[in-house]
């Protein structure tokens, strides 16, 4: 569920949607790492200015977690 939100999410931001790719890896039992992988040209956009579009995208995934109970933490890297 928050891993396809997070595709749909940044592939409405990004100028190449078809280069975004998610995948979650489970650490822990409630403890979760979402990866990004996009183009180099959209990572700055999936990160923005001051890291202002990749927390509220963070913020967004914080209110699963109290739903679920399960932590969520975020990496975006390139292709």
């Amino acid at each position: 569920m928050v891993t396809d939100f997070v595709a749909t999410y940044a592939k409405m931001i990004v100028n190449y949607p078809l280069d975004i790719e998610v995948s979650s890896t489970k650490i822990d039992d409630t403890f979760f790492e979402i990866t990004i992988m996009a183009n180099d040209n959209d990572v700055g956009k999936l990160i923005g200015k001051n890291g202002n579009m990749i927390n509220s995208i963070k913020t967004l995934i914080n209110g699963c977690k109290t739903k679920s109970g399960n932590s969520y933490k975020i990496r975006v890297i390139t292709k």
